[in-house]
């Protein structure tokens, strides 16, 4: 995904992420942003020196509260995605995001949200892959989240192209 709004940008801000991909019972664990009104898969930024599967068992916890068996974990696919940053308009925005299909344990433990994840209400749901595309893109916001709004939107309909959540 490259948004080419970055021509007049004179330095690149690199941050890839871990995403899970968790079904249950037909549904598909998101996180939604009760402020904005959106889907998004739970995961986040791999820290400097930080191993993806690493991030994405620790950014699952901390944003859902759940707890990734970690021999579940299979890789699925990659978003590439470059664009001009939100928050610095000199700044190109350069991510990988990674995606892996995983399983969970039973027990959930208390999320910890960042300060934003607060601020933005995320709260864990399972919902219809096809009932978050729908609202996904129904939402409005600024030219950066209707990025990542597209960014998930893609990896749910290959999902349903290949029969997830009904092949679990």
């Amino acid at each position: 995904m490259d948004r080419h709004d970055y021509g007049d940008c004179t330095s690149s801000f690199v941050r890839d992420s871990a995403r899970s991909i968790i079904f249950r019972d037909g549904k598909i664990a998101m996180i939604h942003s009760l402020k904005y009104d959106y889907y998004k898969f739970p995961g986040g930024g791999i820290e400097e020196g930080e191993d993806p599967i690493d991030a994405l068992i620790r950014e699952t916890k901390e944003e859902a509260g759940l707890l990734i068996v970690r021999d579940s974990i299979q890789e699925y696919g990659r978003v590439h995605r470059v664009q001009k940053s939100a928050k610095d308009p000199s700044l190109r925005f350069v991510q990988d995001n990674f995606y892996y299909l995983c399983q969970v344990r039973n027990e959930t433990v208390a999320p910890e949200l960042d300060d934003y994840e607060e601020e933005e209400s995320f709260q864990l749901e399972y919902i219809d892959p096809s009932s978050a595309i729908l609202k996904n893109s129904q939402t409005k916001g600024n030219h950066f989240r209707q990025a990542m709004l597209e960014r998930e939107n893609r990896v749910l309909r290959m999902l349903l192209a290949e029969g997830y959540p009904l092949i679990q």
